[in-house]
């Protein structure tokens, strides 16, 4: 198993629809063409001794959506364990922003695999807002208990 962590912002919004979750589809070639299970929380890694998980989710915001994060009470949403290994820390923050505003950061790998050529790809390919039923069926796994728990904090606060 891996000892990789990862922290991360879910932002989130009251509509008339009922609560909305910003979720990002993974980008590269192996989530292209796939929806349940390649939509995330906008986060990223990194090395716990030289970064604190609240540090990292707001920069890794900054870093894959190209906006800087919201400013607000944060939620904490706590940790879950992704079928990887990967352990991953996120708070949801209120806020609202455009998808359309995005600017992704990018990451390199060779592709086609063993071709010797390597690509830019963008970490997440596209952005969208979604009610909780939605982000259920499309984010990953493991994930889906930050939605739980945000869907508890929501009630809570009313």
């Amino acid at each position: 198993m891996s000892g990789k962590r990862s922290a991360g912002l879910l932002l989130y919004r009251h509509t008339d629809h009922g609560l909305e979750v910003l979720l990002g589809h993974i980008g590269g070639p192996f989530f292209a063409r796939r929806d349940t299970g390649a939509w995330t929380v906008p986060k990223g890694e990194y090395e716990s001794a030289e970064e604190t998980a609240w540090d990292a989710a707001r920069r890794e915001f900054q870093e894959e959506l190209g906006l800087p994060p919201p400013d607000g009470d944060a939620v904490e949403l706590g940790e879950v364990r992704q079928s990887g290994g990967k352990t991953v820390t996120a708070w949801a923050v209120r806020g609202d922003l455009d998808p359309a505003t995005i600017t992704p950061g990018t990451f390199t790998m060779e592709w086609p695999p063993r071709s010797g050529q390597t690509r830019e790809f963008p970490e997440l390919d596209r952005v969208a807002w979604f009610r909780l039923d939605g982000a259920r069926d499309v984010i990953v796994k493991a994930q889906s208990a930050f939605l739980d728990r945000l869907a508890e904090h929501s009630d809570n606060a009313r």
